[in-house]
C-alpha cells in the first residue's frame, strides 16, 4: 500500500486503520501487538451516532463487526441473517429465509442502514430489509443496542448499520475471491458458488472503488438429508442474486470531500422446486420436491444511490450533508393458500401474488462543534427529511392489496455531549419528529374470485404527528479499566401501515380515524458496565423496553397476519466477554436473556407471554479463534438456543446446539479458506417455525427444519 502527502491519502489512511480495530486479528495472521498499536492510534468512530461517538465511550451497547469478523463468518455461511444472528448479542436466530420476519433486536424492530441510508419499509414491513447489499461490499457493521430516535422512524430495537468499503490508499488494488458451498452428501442439487471482485484506487483528487459479485445457490438439506421446505414469502435457497458497487469521491481541499455511491441488488429465487406440506402434529417438516411453481418467482431488487458531502473544518465546525434515493421491490410467490384467488381467461382458479414497492427519497444534514467551554462540551444539531411512497399490489391481476401510501417526516435534533469531570460525561439530546400520512379512497381486497377490489370501501386521508423523543445518558470512568454507564432513550415507529389499511373489515372506516395507525413510541432504559483489561474485556447491560401501544402481529383463521395494537414490556440483559490468553488465541463469550409480554386483554396491564415472533430464546454463544502459524488459523464457535415456554400450549421451543468451524491458509498467492456450518450435523427446526404463532391454514406449510451440516471452500486474492 502506498503513501504519500495527498489529502486523500491521509483521509484514507485512518480509514483504513479503523477497519481493524477490534477485528479478528488471528484470522488474518496479524499480531495482537499489531492490532493494539492500532488501537491507540484511531478510536473506532461510530458513524451510527449522529455525533460520531467513539467505540467504548457511549452510554449505550454499541457493538461493532468488524470485516476479519464478516470474512470469518462468511468463511462459514453466506446468509446475512445468519452472520448478524451469530455476531450481534440479542439478535434472533436466523429463519434461514430471505424473508426475515421474526428476526429482532431486543425483541422489537432493527432499523437497517447502508451507509446511513434507511434499507427499512417501515409502512409495510415484508421483512426484507436485510438482504439488500452483498456483505462482499461491506467493511464492517454498526449495531446500536436498544431504541434510538438518532435515524428517526424505524429503530425501536435498534439500529444496524452496514458501512460500505472505501478506496484503498495507493494507485490500483484489485481483489477477486471464489467460493463452493455443497451439503456433506454432494448432491448436485446443493451445490453453489460465488465470484465477487473489487478494485480501488486513487487518482489526482479523485478516488474510487467498483465492485460487483454473483451468487448461485443450491438447495438446502437438513441434517436428516432431506430438502429444507421452500417457504412462499421468499427463500434463499435455490436462488440466484448479483450485486454492483460503487463509489467516485473528489477532494476539494484537504477537508472538503464530495461522494457519490450507487448499488443496485438483484436476488431471483429459482422456480423449479415446490413446497410439500409437513404435519406440525406428527413432527414432520415441510419439504420440498421438484416441479413448477405457479405465478412468477420471488425477488428482492434493490437500488440505492447517495450522495455525500462533507468538510472538516466549516468555520470551526464539522458538516456532513447526505442526499439519497432508495428504490426497492420484493415480490412474493405464489401460494394455494386461497388467500387472492381468480379465474383465468379459461374460466379455472388461479392464485394471485403479492410485490411491496417501496420508493424513499431523502436528506440528512449533521453540524457538530466540538472544544466548547474550555473543551468540555460538543454540540452536534441537524435536520432530517424523508418521503416514502409504498404499495403492495397483486401482480397477476394488478389490484392494490395495499393502497398506495405517502409518508412524509420532517425531524430536527439537537445533541449534547458535556464532560462533567475528568471521568464523568452527560450525553443528552431531543428530536421533534413530524410525520404525515397521505392515503386515498380505497377498497380493501376481495377474497373471491372477482378481480375487483371491491370488499370494503375506505375513505382516505392525512393523519399527521407529533413526537418529541427525548434521550440522556451519563458514562463514568471509575477506572483507567472498569466503566459505568446509564441510558434512556426514546425510538419512533410506525405500526405496519399496510397490514392496517388492508385488514379494514367494517364498512364506515376512514384513514384519519384507525388508532391502529398512531406510531410507536419505546422508551429504553439500561445500565451496563464495561471492562477493560491488557488481554480481557467484559461487558454487562440491562434493558427495559416499554412501549403504551405497541404492535403484535396475530394470525387470523384464513391465514392472514393482523396487527394488534397493545401494551408490551421487554426486559433482558447480555453479557459480552473476551480475552486473548495468548497473542495466538482469542476466546468470546455471550449470553443473552429476554423476556417480554403484551396486554392482550386491554385492561392496561400486560398479562401475555410474547411469542418467537418477538422474543429470541436465552443464547449462549462460544467462540476460539487462533493462529496456529504465520500461515495458518482456525475458528470454532458454538451457538446454544435454549428452551422456552409461552402461554400458547400449541407452542414450546425445543432448543438446539451449533457447531461451526473454520480453518484459513495463506498461500504464496491469495488464501485458502474451508468452513463448515453445522458442524455435528443437527437435525433440528428452526426457532421461528416452533415458536411463531401460525394459523391452522398455515401450520403445515410454515414448519421448516434448519439447514445441516454444509461445506465451504473459498479463496481469495489482493493484487
Amino acid at each position: 500500500m502506498l503513501y504519500s502527502d495527498h489529502p486523500a491519502t491521509k483521509r484514507l489512511l485512518p480509514v483504513a486503520l479503523c477497519s481493524v480495530l477490534p477485528g479478528m486479528a488471528v484470522a488474518q495472521s496479524a499480531s495482537t501487538n499489531q492490532t493494539q498499536a492500532t488501537d491507540e492510534l484511531s478510536p473506532m468512530v461510530v458513524t451510527a451516532t449522529r455525533n460520531k461517538s467513539q467505540a467504548g465511550e457511549t452510554p449505550q451497547k454499541v457493538t461493532i463487526i468488524t470485516r476479519e469478523e464478516i470474512e470469518q463468518q462468511l468463511a462459514i455461511t453466506n446468509d446475512p441473517g445468519q452472520v448478524l444472528s451469530n455476531l450481534i448479542p440479542s439478535y434472533s436466530p436466523s429463519r434461514q429465509k430471505l424473508n426475515n420476519s421474526g428476526e429482532t433486536l431486543r425483541g422489537r424492530s432493527a432499523l437497517f442502514m447502508v451507509d446511513g441510508v434507511p434499507q427499512t419499509n417501515a409502512l409495510r414491513d415484508g421483512g426484507r430489509d436485510s438482504y439488500t447489499i452483498d456483505l462482499s461490499m461491506v467493511e464492517r457493521i454498526e449495531v446500536i443496542h436498544g431504541a434510538s430516535a438518532e435515524h428517526g422512524l424505524g429503530a425501536t430495537g435498534g439500529i444496524i448499520n452496514y458501512v460500505t468499503k472505501r478506496a484503498d490508499a495507493g494507485t490500483v488494488n484489485q481483489h477477486a475471491g471464489i467460493s463452493l458451498t455443497s451439503d456433506d452428501d454432494f448432491e448436485s442439487e446443493g451445490f453453489g458458488h460465488k465470484l465477487d471482485y473489487r478494485i480501488s484506487g486513487q487518482s489526482g483528487d479523485w478516488d474510487y472503488l467498483a465492485a460487483a459479485s454473483r451468487q448461485d445457490r443450491g438447495v438446502f438439506f437438513d441434517g436428516n438429508d432431506e430438502e429444507v421446505g421452500i417457504a412462499y414469502h421468499g427463500e434463499i435457497q435455490n436462488s440466484e442474486s448479483y450485486d454492483l458497487f460503487g463509489k467516485l469521491g473528489y477532494w476539494i481541499d484537504e477537508n472538503q470531500n464530495l461522494e457519490l455511491s450507487l448499488n443496485h441488488f438483484d436476488l431471483d429465487v429459482n422456480d423449479d422446486y415446490v413446497p410439500v406440506a409437513g404435519d406440525r402434529s406428527e413432527g414432520i417438516a415441510t419439504s420440498a420436491r421438484k416441479g413448477s411453481l405457479q405465478g412468477e418467482p420471488g425477488y428482492n431488487e434493490v437500488t440505492k444511490a447517495q450522495l455525500a458531502y462533507s468538510h472538516g473544518d466549516w468555520f470551526g465546525n464539522e458538516l456532513d450533508a447526505q442526499l439519497y434515493t432508495q428504490r426497492f421491490r420484493a415480490q412474493f410467490g405464489a401460494t394455494g393458500l386461497g388467500s387472492f384467488p381468480y379465474q383465468d381467461e379459461n374460466g379455472e382458479t388461479q392464485f394471485d401474488q403479492t410485490r411491496n414497492e417501496s420508493d424513499k427519497v431523502g436528506g440528512k444534514f449533521t453540524l457538530s462543534r466540538d472544544g466548547l467551554l474550555d473543551d468540555r462540551l460538543k454540540l452536534t444539531t441537524g435536520v432530517d427529511l424523508l418521503q416514502d411512497e409504498t404499495q403492495q399490489v397483486l401482480v397477476q391481476t394488478g389490484r392494490n392489496y395495499v393502497p398506495e401510501t405517502q409518508f412524509r417526516n420532517v425531524a430536527a435534533f439537537l445533541q449534547g455531549d458535556y464532560d462533567l469531570t475528568d471521568s464523568l460525561s452527560l450525553h443528552a439530546g431531543a428530536r421533534q419528529e413530524h410525520a404525515e400520512l397521505n392515503v386515498d379512497d380505497y377498497s380493501t381486497v376481495d377474497r373471491g374470485t372477482s378481480v375487483e377490489n371491491d370488499l370494503v370501501s375506505v375513505k382516505g386521508g392525512n393523519p399527521d404527528f407529533d413526537e418529541t423523543l427525548f434521550n440522556a445518558g451519563l458514562v463514568y470512568q471509575a477506572t483507567d479499566w472498569a466503566q459505568l454507564y446509564a441510558n434512556y432513550s426514546e425510538g419512533f415507529g410506525m405500526p405496519d401501515v399496510g397490514r392496517v389499511l388492508r385488514g379494514v373489515g367494517t364498512p364506515g372506516q376512514d384513514v384519519d380515524t384507525l388508532v391502529d395507525l398512531s406510531p410507536i413510541v419505546t422508551d429504553n432504559r439500561e445500565v451496563g458496565a464495561r471492562f477493560d483489561g491488557e488481554r480481557y474485556s467484559l461487558e454487562l447491560s440491562y434493558y427495559e423496553s416499554d412501549s403504551d401501544l405497541g404492535q403484535r402481529i396475530q394470525p387470523d383463521a384464513q391465514g392472514n397476519y393482523r396487527v394488534q395494537r397493545e401494551k408490551t414490556e421487554i426486559q433482558g440483559y447480555e453479557i459480552t466477554g473476551e480475552a486473548r490468553p495468548s497473542d495466538a488465541h482469542r476466546l468470546r463469550l455471550t449470553y443473552t436473556h429476554a423476556e417480554g409480554e403484551s396486554d392482550q386483554d386491554g385492561d392496561g396491564e400486560v398479562d401475555t407471554k410474547l411469542t418467537g415472533r418477538d422474543i429470541a430464546p436465552d443464547t449462549l454463544k462460544l467462540g476460539w479463534s487462533a493462529a496456529w502459524t504465520d500461515k495458518l488459523s482456525s475458528h470454532l464457535q458454538y451457538s446454544r438456543y435454549f428452551d422456552r415456554s409461552f402461554d400458547d400450549p400449541a407452542l414450546e421451543f425445543d432448543g438446539y446446539g451449533l457447531v461451526d468451524a473454520s480453518l484459513a491458509y495463506r498461500l504464496p498467492v491469495g488464501r485458502a479458506n474451508l468452513g463448515i456450518e453445522n458442524l455435528t450435523d443437527e437435525d433440528y427446526f428452526t426457532y421461528y417455525s416452533q415458536s411463531f404463532p401460525q394459523s391452522s391454514a398455515l401450520e403445515d406449510d410454515l414448519y421448516f427444519k434448519g439447514r445441516g451440516r454444509t461445506l465451504t471452500l473459498g479463496y481469495q486474492v489482493d493484487f
